[in-house]
């Protein structure tokens, strides 16, 4: 089996994906690289997008609600900071006793996460401690994804070929920089700090000029002098 089956490949360690619709929360807060949309459920953060300004915002959430299988009731109004949690149920037909948990646990952990967010930016918060819901990615990228989150600290780097080393797939390097491209947690799970191991500074889906920000925020590359 070739690296591209394997990432495409359920690990048998892994829970059987659900199904049915699910609850979920999401708003966008305002950051130094620009606004992130930040999306959970009641499991724990399932997504962060960069530059999410309106269109890109509304296009994420459309894509969310096909994955999750869940309408927004409402969406959150812009605002400098961030905006309110916009919270959806499962079914505009389920009763409200059923929903009710599983929304206000969303939001719950959505509001969590902007707050440990806003921490990092501050740079005060030098580890995450959210719940992570892992839901929309499977396999090798999942696999790496999880080693990177797990053992790869703040003001750290990790080559592209150490981190294939460290989950047993040494011929991997390049499927690894696939992996990051697919990450749905960036910032949170930290694909920023995944560089070439020749010492260049590697692709990133949010652009090179947040990558560098990041990098520069947790002390790895200078801070811009502009």
């Amino acid at each position: 089996m070739t690296i591209a089956e394997r990432q495409k490949q359920p690990d048998p360690r892994e829970r059987s994906e659900r199904r049915e619709a699910r609850a979920w929360a999401w708003a966008v807060s305002a950051t130094p690289i620009g606004p992130l949309l930040l999306a959970a459920t009641d499991e724990g953060l399932v997504q962060v997008v960069f530059h999410a300004e309106e269109k890109t915002a509304a296009e994420a959430v459309a894509r969310l609600t096909r994955r999750l299988g869940a309408e927004p009731t409402s969406l959150p109004s812009a605002s400098p900071a961030s905006t309110a949690p916009s919270a959806t149920a499962p079914s505009a037909t389920a009763p409200a006793s059923a929903a009710a948990l599983p929304v206000a646990r969303c939001t719950e952990q959505l509001g969590e996460a902007i707050r440990q967010v806003e921490s990092y930016f501050a740079g005060d918060t030098k580890a995450f401690t959210l719940p992570l819901d892992w839901s929309l990615i499977t396999g090798f990228n999942r696999r790496v994804l999880r080693e990177l989150a797990a053992h790869v600290p703040y003001g750290t780097v990790v080559g592209y070929q150490d981190l294939a080393d460290r989950v047993g797939e040494p011929g991997a390097a390049r499927a690894v920089g696939v992996a990051m491209g697919s990450n749905p947690l960036p910032v949170v799970v930290p694909c920023h700090r995944v560089v070439e191991s020749g010492g260049g500074i590697g692709g990133f889906g949010g652009g090179l000029e947040t990558k560098r920000t990041l990098l520069a925020l947790e002390g790895v590359l200078p801070q811009p002098l502009f």
